[in-house]
């Protein structure tokens, strides 16, 4: 049978403007980096996206190399999109990226006008799409001139491939520098993906404040730190997990220290009436600034404690300044080569 959306799906979430743009995003963006790869999609992941959009979420988020093996996490979303979503794409914000490497040779990554450009037409061919709605430089590149890769985001939105275009993991200096290139070539910058987390903690020092102050939206990656804002690590590491899988989550990271600031993030949390995954996400929607948090899920009720999350978003002071007493650096920030370029 054929999926039908629930009738009351906009009823559920408080949507927020990206940016001094037209668009607003759902607070909690499902990204699909794992957990959609394969073959062919799993029955879990299938539901995850179905209950998604049931309870609001819009945005569903992707790049050209998710999966593994590259490609397959937008082929199998254009599975869905064409067996049960296509009658509501008018509703849905796509988003995909070009950036990491993606096919051998000189022509497979990083910002070139040569990559993005086939990058694009390869993911709109995966995802059966005629156009994504945001299009992404996924990460800086020290060796291509920012104004190639400015054009490159600019041709797709004028060609009609791409609605918006974004950046990921640029610095405040090279953010500053791409929204007025792309502002030369006619389109604005509508959004930046940086990561962000308790434990992850690096646009505040700058980036957070150039986005507010061009107003270019935010939405934040790996908002619960890869599982690591959970109670998932706090008396061992479980199988199946990514530091067990030793994947993009080193299980050198589960430290003394670490466990000693989760412990008590819990504590904290709880008194909240939330778990830390729920606390860590209300704590990064907390910046006004912030439009949406992306998170990856590998089940139903993952998504569902994810978007519990959002029944209490408000913090008093005394619960900040105590949790800024262990919402420390925990040198996680697999993406920080690009952002200090």
């Amino acid at each position: 049978m054929r999926y039908k959306a629930h009738n009351k799906r906009y009823e559920q979430l408080n949507y927020r403007r990206c940016g001094y743009s037209g668009l607003q995003l759902p607070p909690i963006t499902l990204g699909l980096w794992h957990n959609f790869g394969g073959k062919s999609i799993a029955t879990e992941s299938k539901k995850m996206l179905f209950r998604a959009f049931d309870r609001g979420v819009t945005h569903f988020d992707l790049a050209n190399n998710y999966g593994p093996p590259y490609g397959s996490a937008e082929s199998n979303f254009g599975k869905v999109i064409s067996s049960d979503l296509r009658p509501y794409r008018d509703e849905l914000i796509i988003s995909t990226k070009a950036g990491y490497n993606m096919w051998p040779g000189p022509y497979g990554e990083w910002g070139s006008k040569k990559y993005i450009t086939a990058s694009l037409d390869q993911s709109l061919d995966r995802m059966q799409l005629e156009y994504v709605d945001i299009f992404y430089s996924h990460r800086f590149d020290p060796l291509t001139p920012l104004e190639e890769t400015a054009d490159a985001l600019a041709q797709a939105v004028h060609h009609g491939k791409a609605l918006y275009a974004g950046i990921s993991s640029y610095s405040s200096k090279q953010t500053i520098i791409m929204n007025n290139l792309l502002q030369e070539r006619g389109i604005p910058c509508l959004i930046h993906q940086p990561s962000y987390s308790m434990i992850n903690r690096w646009i505040e020092k700058d980036l957070i404040k150039t986005l507010k102050k061009l107003g270019i939206g935010c939405i934040a990656f790996s908002p619960l730190a890869q599982g690591m804002l959970s109670a998932k690590y706090l008396k061992t590491v479980p199988k199946n997990s990514r530091a067990a899988e030793n994947s993009s989550l080193d299980k050198k990271m589960i430290t003394k220290s670490y466990i000693f600031k989760m412990t008590n993030l819990d504590k904290i949390a709880k008194k909240r009436g939330q778990t830390i995954s729920q606390m860590a996400l209300a704590w990064v929607l907390r910046h006004p600034t912030m439009t949406s948090a992306l998170i990856g899920a590998r089940t139903v009720k993952q998504l569902d404690e994810c978007l519990n999350s959002l029944n209490n978003l408000n913090f008093t002071k005394s619960e900040l300044k105590e949790i800024d007493k262990y919402a420390k650096e925990e040198k996680i920030n697999l993406w920080a080569p690009s952002s200090k370029r």
